[in-house]
């Protein structure tokens, strides 16, 4: 029995040793948060000069603010891996100084390990395109010619194989090769993917992409952040994995707006979820992203819920807003957009 024990406390200390960041800071003397990126580099900047976290050469002069980013960095814009390129400079320029700079996973980066990329623009790819790109490609084209061919041929049997390695460079151009195996559970992005928490608890704010429902409003922190990892780490496509779960943090939007508000059709009222969901997590705000609020950021349900997705992207053409809490207060500010 005592065996046991200590095995489960071994075994709990390696987990949590293994996990992302949870709390950054109990009294943080000022966070900034910001929502979705989607691949808008510039817009990025405009934001992180506007909120005095860089100074003209994009290095940090924050202090020791905790930066938050809740995560969807890629995907609709072409210059995503800058975007985190920069990220990841900032994180050890910010630690320097005291300060943090928290990436949350977003629904968009699980999407990419799981190899959906329905919104990868070609910008994207050609971040990743080298002087060898033409060469990987054709060499996984050769390597794959027959599985490739019987696909092909499987919607078309007419097609020939000169028609069919033609249509097939077209759809994967120069740098998508690298780009799939970046993003691939083994890949650099794909490992930078499994260290981001999908929920950080910052003083007495939780952020998350998407949003808490009543199926994770007590599920622990770290339990939270465990599932996503391992599933991140598996690449797991299925729509139970934490990562695709409609209820889950990547993707949850109920917090926001839903149909069929009653607890008469067998879901609780936005107010009651909302307060479970921060009695359980023990907060009194929760920060997200993910569902565009084109408007700038809003800051509801008296203050208990607090919408950043502003949709900073120029796909979106929205504001560039970002938040600031000192303290007790909500600060939303908006930048200039410096490039139309």
């Amino acid at each position: 029995m005592i065996r046991r024990l200590l095995l489960l406390v071994v075994m709990l200390l390696g987990a949590l040793a293994a996990a992302p960041p949870l709390i950054a800071q109990a009294s943080p003397p000022r966070i900034v948060a910001v929502g979705d990126l989607h691949g808008d580099y510039s817009a990025w900047i405009d934001i992180a000069r506007n909120a005095r976290l860089v100074d003209a050469t994009n290095k940090w002069i924050g202090g020791q603010t905790i930066l938050v980013q809740t995560g969807d960095i890629v995907d609709r814009g072409a210059d995503s891996l800058k975007i985190i390129r920069h990220l990841q400079q900032l994180d050890g320029e910010a630690k320097r100084a005291g300060g943090r700079v928290i990436v949350l996973l977003g629904n968009h980066e699980a999407m990419l390990v799981t190899g959906d990329f329905r919104y990868v623009t070609p910008g994207e790819y050609a971040a990743f395109a080298d002087r060898q790109s033409k060469a990987r490609r054709d060499a996984a084209f050769d390597a794959n010619a027959k599985a490739i061919v019987d696909f092909y041929h499987q919607r078309d049997a007419s097609l020939s194989p000169r028609a069919i390695r033609a249509e097939w460079i077209t759809t994967n151009p120069l740098g998508k090769v690298e780009f799939v195996a970046a993003w691939s559970p083994s890949g650099e992005l794909g490992r930078w993917a499994a260290t981001l928490p999908a929920a950080a608890k910052v003083g007495d704010s939780l952020f998350v992409h998407g949003g808490i429902s009543a199926k994770y409003s007590l599920v622990p922190l770290v339990e939270i952040n465990r599932r996503a990892r391992v599933a991140i780490q598996a690449g797991d496509a299925s729509d139970e994995a934490i990562i695709n779960d409609q209820m889950g943090p990547l993707w949850y939007r109920g917090l926001v707006s839903r149909a069929g508000d009653s607890p008469a059709a067998g879901r609780p009222t936005i107010d009651s979820e909302l307060d479970g969901a921060l009695r359980g997590q023990g907060v009194r705000r929760l920060v997200i992203g993910h569902t565009p609020e084109i408007k700038g950021i809003a800051i509801q349900r008296g203050g208990k819920l607090v919408q950043i997705d502003t949709g900073i992207s120029r796909y979106y053409g929205g504001k560039l807003g970002w938040l600031e809490i000192i303290g007790d207060r909500l600060i939303p500010h908006s930048a200039k957009r410096s490039v139309k």
